[in-house]
């Protein structure tokens, strides 16, 4: 019993590393879309 009480923090710290991993993907995918979009409105606009 005494193991699965010590194994019990050690997969919710590793749920909560996933999480955040997760998370900070999601959000760098948005910048790059964001920069990239940027990007190509700046493009567009200089050849009007």
């Amino acid at each position: 019993m005494a193991k699965e009480e010590e194994s019990l923090p050690c997969r919710s710290f590793g749920r909560r590393c996933r999480l955040q991993a997760k998370e900070q993907k999601a959000r760098f995918y948005i910048l790059r879309r964001c920069i990239m979009m940027l990007m190509c409105w700046r493009e567009r606009g200089e050849t009007r």
